[in-house]
């Protein structure tokens, strides 16, 4: 046995040879074009460290930096039929869902969990836009009744963060149909007089935006979110005018008072801590006193050999 060319060599050759970087180890900022590490991003709460641009952020992420210590509990969703109208376009809905599920790692695009903000109990609902685009489906109506009821039942706020393209389209009639129907559990909230509280995320769009996102007793956006029914392309070629600098944006909403806050990311837990508590009745939170919000998971991720 040659002992340099069988080990001594190969040795060398693996510690000067090129190694293949993961596409996952970093991200580019679609606003800005900055390459952002994934670590310092998840830590960041996927807000862009050198433009402030808000990027999408899953549920699970985003009740994590919620919820005291990062704990919640899910709520059991009613599971709707499948694919009840057959729908084909160039795939299968059922392969559509299945496809979105493994990239998601979710089952559909709402998450519905209940623990506590600030020591005050709540229940959260969550749009997933990495999911088939946030679309509003019978179980996202299915989803935010579920959250009403529980609310309901628990006599705690309901805080929602919308994130969506509109209705889903494979669904046809019976996606718009929740429409009224998570109107109807809006309005049970109401009669209960508990707390309705709205987050508004990039993008809020289409037939969520004419219904849920746009009846809280609260409404509140993350910074330059698009907040619109029909997108700012399709009014000017409808128009075939102009329209306004920042048209549609949360800014512009804010300063026309479709809105009540536009808030940062970072400060959106505390400020939804001083409001769920003030409409609660409750006294006013002292910061040193509260629990801290969890840790996002940041995964290892081995480079190629």
């Amino acid at each position: 046995m040659n002992w340099i060319s069988n080990y001594v060599r190969p040795k060398i050759n693996s510690l000067f040879s090129r190694r293949e970087v993961p596409e996952n180890l970093w991200t580019k900022c679609p606003e800005c074009g900055t390459m952002l590490f994934h670590r310092e991003l998840a830590m960041n709460l996927h807000v862009c460290s050198n433009c402030d641009h808000h990027m999408a952020i899953t549920p699970r992420d985003r009740f994590k930096s919620l919820f005291d210590l990062g704990i919640f509990t899910e709520v059991k969703v009613p599971e709707p039929v499948v694919d009840p109208l057959q729908f084909r376009d160039q795939k299968k809905y059922t392969d559509r869902l299945k496809a979105a599920q493994k990239a998601s790692g979710e089952k559909e695009a709402m998450l519905v969990a209940e623990g506590e903000v600030g020591r005050t109990p709540i229940v959260a609902v969550a749009q997933d836009f990495s999911f088939i685009a946030g679309s509003m489906s019978m179980f996202v109506g299915n989803a935010i009744i579920a959250a009403a009821e529980r609310a309901v039942k628990l006599k705690r706020p309901l805080v929602l963060f919308a994130a969506s393209g509109g209705a889903r389209m494979q669904e046809g009639i019976l996606s718009l149909m929740q429409m009224p129907r998570t109107t109807v559990a809006v309005q049970m909230l109401r009669e209960a007089n508990l707390p309705y509280i709205v987050v508004l995320t990039h993008p809020t769009t289409g037939g969520v935006t004419a219904s849920y996102a746009m009846l809280g007793d609260v409404q509140i956006a993350e910074p330059n979110a698009l907040i619109c029914f029909a997108g700012p392309r399709v009014i000017e070629q409808t128009i075939r005018e102009k329209l306004p600098e920042g048209f549609q944006k949360a800014e512009y909403l804010l300063d026309h008072g479709m809105l009540d806050r536009v808030t940062h990311r970072k400060n959106m837990r505390d400020e939804l801590i001083t409001i769920i508590r003030m409409l609660m009745g409750q006294s006013p939170a002292i910061k040193g006193d509260l629990p801290a919000p969890g840790t996002p998971d940041v995964p290892e991720i081995q480079a190629a050999q």
